[in-house]
């Protein structure tokens, strides 16, 4: 795609500060991009990322923000849009992760992870709707393929972004057709650099032979925020055909 698809346009990455929220937040600022990145005990690695983006000569702002609380996401995107003046893009990244048995996952781990996977998502794009409407703007979601295909020691993951994935298309068919609501579905990402033994164990059975990238992530985002508006309410794996 070139290099500067969204020159002019706004975009908040919720969970922006690390990982893959920070490259997709990078990705989208190359391709000229002001973002908002929300964080929420990572105030060092979201003021690291703000001075990245503004060094690529974007604008830049760093909230916290508990995408679990409405009132806190109400407070974001108001302070969004006051920063930026308009909001165009909304990538939903923030999540939780976690590995349980599932015959051990405790209520107080269940609802967090639906809380964050699930129900921030839905608050989060609720209180952004009527600016995402004026500016005819898309929203990503960030799913899993753990949303595809059950994994049984992460039984609570994958039942919440198997939610997000059917709340994408649901939401695909809400908001046409001012927006487009698509879902990037990652798979085995390395994000600490180095194959142990379980990442060199994915990435022998993926046909692609290698694990992905929080970058590979980030070029299909980059797709869904700069591409054709047509495109909407898709799952988009990228995995590198570990799924088939």
């Amino acid at each position: 795609m070139s290099t500067q698809t969204l020159v002019g346009k706004s975009v908040l990455v919720t969970g922006g500060a690390k990982r893959i929220g920070r490259e997709i937040a990078l990705t989208l600022a190359h391709a000229g991009a002001d973002l908002t990145i929300t964080y929420r005990t990572s105030p060092q690695e979201a003021a690291q990322t703000v001075r990245d983006i503004e060094a690529l000569g974007r604008r830049a702002l760093a909230i916290e923000c508990n995408v679990r609380s409405e009132s806190s996401v109400r407070a974001a995107i108001a302070a969004t849009v006051a920063h930026h003046g308009r909001l165009d893009v909304l990538v939903n990244n923030a999540a939780i992760f976690e590995a349980e048995p599932l015959d051990r996952i405790s209520l107080e781990q269940w609802d967090a992870v639906f809380e964050t996977n699930v129900r921030g998502p839905f608050l989060v794009v609720r209180e952004a709707l009527a600016h995402l409407r004026a500016a005819q703007g898309r929203i990503v979601n960030i799913g899993s393929l753990g949303g595809l295909h059950a994994w049984p020691s992460h039984a609570h993951y994958c039942a919440s972004k198997a939610a997000l994935h059917m709340l994408t298309e649901a939401m695909a068919k809400a908001f046409a057709p001012l927006i487009s609501v698509n879902c990037v579905a990652p798979g085995w990402i390395d994000l600490d650099g180095g194959l142990d033994g379980e990442a060199a164990r994915f990435a022998a059975k993926t046909p692609m032979q290698r694990n992905g990238s929080a970058a590979d992530v980030a070029q299909a985002v980059l797709f869904f925020a700069a591409g054709p508006g047509f495109v909407t309410g898709q799952i988009m794996t990228v995995d590198g055909g570990l799924g088939l």
